[in-house]
């Protein structure tokens, strides 16, 4: 079969290797699945990179998340088992994480629905209780998780405002139905916010992108609003100053969606059933702004890894269209 590997750490588009090697054998209580798309994560560039919190051993194939086929016929999403990533024609997963694909989504956007989503459902009402009525900010809003996290906003009754970076990704914000686009390359985010909340501030502030957008974040929270810190796409990590979230009581909630696996799996499935309802609603569908053949995917990590990309970006292994 035919899978990209990194042999070495580096840029995406300098170390990835499209090779012909062996189907992955799998393991006890894990099954061999056919990858019908294979959705980009800014964590395969990470991977790629050496920098993300999972190291796995070189060679390794990126990939974290896919939309499979089992060999009786069941599409289903899943979290490749690495150092076997997504970018190939056929992954290993742990036979008791896998999910149904949701028959509302086609492949590409199955393959989408899983972490971003997940991470959104999480973030927003686990970890930050948001209620209907209240604003909710997104940074990266045109992004894979930002454009996740402005729908499941919407689905919940808030108010969104988002914010991104050009002219192209606010087209892409209002289009997915922010109530207000805020383009942090000409606009004031923290003035433009007061303005739109009668200087009330953002009830939830959803912050995949840390550094700068952090420290605007900080100045335009609502009292006892909540900042959701789920990456730190800038390469930023910011030092919040306690000192200030003190004064202003507003909270500092940290989401790192991959413990739920280990440490309440039953949460993920009941998520996915959530996730499932809004998809077959209409509430919610991944935006997939490109669809690439497995030859091109090395270029489109890289795409995903300089932050030029809206929405997400999705490999289908056999360059079919679906």
């Amino acid at each position: 079969m035919q899978a990209w590997r990194v042999h070495e750490n580096g840029e995406p588009g300098q170390v990835m290797r499209l090779e012909e090697v062996d189907r992955p054998v799998p393991g006890p209580g894990q099954v061999l699945l056919r990858v019908r798309a294979a959705n980009i994560n800014f964590p395969d560039a990470l991977l790629c990179r050496g920098q993300y919190q999972i190291r796995p051993p070189l060679p390794f194939t990126p990939g974290v998340e896919i939309c499979g086929e089992t060999e009786d016929g069941r599409r289903v999403i899943a979290n490749p088992a690495l150092p076997y990533g997504g970018l190939a024609e056929y992954v290993v997963a742990d036979e008791a994480a896998l999910l149904p694909a949701p028959e509302a989504l086609d492949d590409a956007e199955a393959a989408a629905l899983h972490i971003g989503y997940q991470t959104g459902v999480f973030g927003l009402h686990r970890r930050a209780h948001l209620q209907e009525g209240e604003t909710l900010l997104v940074h990266a809003a045109a992004g894979g998780v930002g454009s996740a996290a402005l729908q499941l906003g919407k689905a919940a009754g808030a108010r969104v405002i988002g914010v991104v970076g050009g002219p192209e990704k606010a087209a892409v914000a209002r289009e997915l139905g922010c109530d207000l686009v805020i383009d942090r390359r000409t606009d004031d985010i923290v003035a433009a916010v007061k303005e739109a909340t009668g200087g009330r501030g953002a009830d939830v502030i959803f912050d995949p992108v840390g550094g700068d957008a952090y420290a605007k974040s900080a100045k335009c929270v609502a009292f006892e609003g909540r900042i959701v810190i789920v990456g730190f796409a800038s390469g930023s990590v910011p030092a919040p100053a306690l000192n200030h979230a003190l004064v202003k009581n507003y909270s500092i909630v940290g989401l790192h969606w991959g413990l739920y696996a280990q440490k309440d799996p039953a949460s993920i499935v009941r998520c996915h059933e959530q996730l499932t309802k809004l998809a077959a609603e209409g509430a919610i569908k991944p935006l997939i702004s490109e669809r690439v053949p497995l030859k091109d995917a090395a270029a489109a990590v890289q795409r995903v890894a300089d932050g030029t990309t809206t929405g997400r970006v999705v490999v289908l292994p056999d360059g079919a269209a679906r």
